[in-house]
């Protein structure tokens, strides 16, 4: 599994940039013997309330559906958050999950002196030159002219590349294997003889291209798409050719693998070029900048919570954030992706993960990609480590274990010492998270010089993660099931409103301190629910993060329904605790996870959280049509379910439209 980004060319053109990010990653999964049978998008944008972002939004959606639905990989899950910081940078993140024996990984590794190495896939052409230069450049106001840069896709041709790869990996034909990505033909050819420890000399002439006259320059930093790097066992080069003719794509043997350390290129027979290939991969600079906190961090985090009026009227606060985009329904989203292509599908987009079986056992696997930019701005290392914690959160409340992460790091310019400063403190954050949780980190990405005009992002770390749910029919979705349940909220609440969307939406402020996290109470907390999981003892679980736990009880409600009928509502009772109300049913504290479940299981849950030394209350049933919050006694909301859910389903079409 990986997470890569594709920000840069998504921002120049939106349709390809984000079509080849998909076609990039997918890539990296099959070239190790891996089938692609998931695919998950991170994105963020500016508001919507400008035209640019509204066109940038629909182009990058466009551009994800296009290639995974062509290729046939599944689009089951994701997520999308809106700020104007991201309105000259957007973000686009794509996650893929692959499945693979493990005796049968295969490295891009240039192995096997004198083995041959070939080029398959697509002809050569200008495109995308300069591409992984523009994706490591700040922007400025005449950035659009970059769109040359921008690589274009073709997913039926990578379709066809898949399949090759595949059939080639069965038959044990490979020594290695490496996608030409950033930097083409230079980087796959260098990384692939660096890991090996050997050289490769390259051919430029045997190059299948599709325009005249490249010069070598040209041929060697091209990123056209949907190509691979080969090195083949010595003698079965003609059986890879034959594969690749009958899936209709071009082969060639553009080299060989050498003994002496060099990357060597020749044009005719001529040396244009030659360096050792590590002087190029492992002995490159390693950088140690300065970094320290911007001037503006204890401005940050210098709000007076007890300065603002609390909230008088939560029905109010409550359709504002559901009409959020960020948090709002994403079905516009989702109806575009083809989430059930290859029919291992089990939970389709909008619960706290999907999940995908895996065929041929009782096994299946949950994935989830999450992010907190706001949370990382006021504080970098409390930032990393909930990041870390929504996404384990989110697999355990679908029943998973999680068993591993990848990250992307999107960041502005590290050349700035408070830009390197978050980088520092994020990444340290998401280790400490990890080595806590018992989650190894087996890939990722980094993004920088993500900034326009000196403008930069917030932090913006985006975690993948996937769980193994063993048995699969352990799995546990979000949305209440059955009148009569009871309702019971895992972990405490506690006055947590900094960096929330509720200061953001209703205060218009994005400060303050965010929740301080707990890493072993949040340790406990999966545990807990991962007992109740594997029990069976759980109707619905649902992580109770963005726009606390008022919007949780509503999205709990909503039932996965696409239209408003048979709504099933919730009659809640709350103690304030000395808490304000914003804080009670609007704050972001970590850890808690609401959970439905049948009553003659109430004492029972309620002994194994105590067992955990997980808070657990009883606060309320499942049933009518209606939610109802009643804090210390006193209504607070009472509204039909359908209005909310009309609320919550339509806002982000209706902005679109605008």
């Amino acid at each position: 599994m990986k997470v890569e980004s594709h920000n840069h060319p998504s921002a120049v053109e939106p349709f390809q940039g984000a079509a080849t990010g998909v076609g990039g990653i997918l890539r990296d999964i099959f070239t190790m013997g891996a089938r692609p049978i998931a695919l998950l998008d991170s994105l963020r944008f500016g508001e919507l309330d400008l035209p640019k972002n509204r066109h940038l939004l629909k182009g990058v959606v466009s551009g994800i559906s296009w290639y995974g639905n062509c290729i046939g990989v599944p689009t089951v899950g994701g997520e999308i958050t809106f700020n104007d910081i991201y309105a000259k940078n957007p973000l686009v993140n794509v996650f893929c999950l692959g499945i693979v024996k493990t005796d049968e990984l295969l490295l891009g590794r240039a192995g096997g002196i004198g083995n041959p190495v070939l080029y398959i896939g697509a002809k050569t052409g200008r495109d995308g030159i300069h591409g992984a230069t523009m994706a490591s450049d700040s922007f400025n106001d005449a950035s659009d002219q970059k769109r040359p840069n921008v690589q274009v896709g073709d997913p039926f041709l990578e379709k066809l590349l898949l399949e090759a790869c595949l059939e080639f990996l069965d038959q044990r034909l490979l020594v290695g294997i490496q996608d030409m990505g950033a930097a083409g033909l230079t980087s796959s050819s260098c990384e692939m003889a660096s890991r090996a420890g050997t050289g490769i000399e390259l051919e430029l002439a045997c190059v299948p291209r599709r325009e005249p006259n490249m010069t070598p320059y040209e041929l060697m930093l091209s990123e056209s798409q949907e190509r691979m790097l080969l090195v083949a066992e010595a003698g079965k080069e003609g059986q890879v050719i034959a594969i690749c003719r009958k899936w209709g794509i071009d082969a060639a043997v553009i080299g060989k693998v050498t003994d002496d350390g060099y990357v060597r290129i020749k044009e005719q027979g001529a040396v244009v070029a030659e360096i050792p290939a590590k002087a190029l991969v492992d002995e490159s600079p390693k950088y140690e900048r300065p970094a320290k906190p911007p001037e503006y961090q204890d401005l940050l985090q210098s709000l007076t919570i007890e300065n603002l009026p609390d909230v008088r009227d939560a029905e109010n606060v409550l359709l504002r954030l559901l009409d959020s985009p960020t948090i709002a329904g994403k079905s516009w989203v989702y109806r575009q992706y083809d989430h059930m292509v290859g029919i291992n599908t089990i939970v389709r987009p909008g619960s706290d993960a999907a999940v995908v079986r895996v065929k041929d056992t009782n096994k299946a696997l949950a994935v989830t990609t999450d992010g907190n930019s706001r949370y990382c701005l006021l504080n970098p290392y409390v930032g990393g480590t909930l990041t870390v914690a929504e996404a384990a959160r989110n697999l355990v409340c679908s029943g998973a274990q999680p068993i591993g992460v990848t990250d992307c790091l999107n960041f502005g310019n590290p050349e700035r010492p408070d830009i390197m400063w978050q980088f520092v403190l994020t990444v340290e954050g998401i280790a400490d998270a990890c080595r806590t949780f018992g989650i190894p980190v087996v890939s990722g990405n980094v993004s920088l010089y993500n900034e326009t005009n000196g403008l930069s992002i917030y932090p913006t770390p985006i975690i993948g993660m996937v769980g193994l749910i063993e048995p699969a029919d352990r799995m546990v979705t979000q949305w209440f099931k059955t009148p009569g349940d009871r309702v019971l909220l895992l972990g405490e609440t506690q006055e947590d409103l900094g960096g929330t969307e509720y200061l953001k939406v209703v205060h218009y402020r994005e400060q303050g301190a965010p929740p301080w996290l707990n890493l072993e109470t949040e340790k406990a907390l999966h545990a807990c629910m991962l007992c109740l999981a594997t029990e069976g003892l759980v109707q619905s679980a649902h992580d109770c993060s963005d726009g606390g736990l008022a919007v949780t009880l509503a999205e709990s409600c909503f039932s996965s329904q696409a239209t408003t009928d048979n709504p099933l509502g919730a009659t809640i009772r709350l103690d304030s605790n000395g808490l304000r109300t914003d804080a009670l049913l609007f704050g972001e504290s970590p850890s808690r996870i609401l959970l439905s479940i049948s009553p003659v299981h109430a004492e029972h849950v309620m002994a194994i959280a105590r067992e955990h030394n997980v808070p657990v209350q009883d606060i309320g049933t499942v049933g009518g049509d209606r939610l109802i919050v009643r804090v210390n006694e006193q209504p607070t909301i009472d509204m039909p379910v359908a209005t909310l859910f009309e609320q919550w389903s339509r806002s982000l079409e209706s902005k679109l439209s605008a």
